[in-house]
């Protein structure tokens, strides 16, 4: 079997599994983090399977590079965070724990600590709820 055929993002990206989703296009799908490092972690992901920067196609990077920016434009606008994370990590060792290519957005306020993901799971409300600000940030 292939690796994306058990990759939970693909699973995510085929619809197999449910998402809180926040914007996707042709390359790119951008989703809450269901364990948040803090409220409004989103992750952006290629759609094609990569496990890690060194292995993604130069237009799937791209891609994600400009949703990255897009997205974290919309979240500083709609949670108006003192700060933000943009973390991507590869391999085991430096923290990745899905082997697909991602970018995590992390709003961050004055004095926070947090990690790079969180120690519980988020109410799947909340979630929606922080999904819909950051939709109508990104649509205007």
């Amino acid at each position: 079997m292939s690796e994306s055929a058990q990759c939970i993002f693909c699973k995510i990206v085929r619809g197999e599994i449910p998402a809180v989703k926040v914007h996707e296009d042709e390359r790119t799908l951008t989703f809450m983090d269901i364990q948040p490092a803090s409220p409004g972690h989103a992750l952006v992901i290629s759609k094609a399977h990569a496990p890690d920067l060194l292995e993604i196609a130069e237009p799937d990077l791209l891609a994600v590079a400009v949703t990255v920016q897009r997205v974290a434009r919309a979240v500083q606008k709609s949670l108006a965070p003192d700060g933000l994370r943009i973390g991507q990590f590869n391999g085991a060792a430096a923290g990745q724990t899905v082997p697909h290519y991602h970018v995590h957005i992390v709003p961050m306020r004055e004095g926070q600590r947090a990690g790079a993901h969180g120690r519980a799971p988020a109410k799947i409300e909340e979630l929606k709820a922080l999904a819909v600000r950051i939709r109508e940030a990104l649509a205007d």
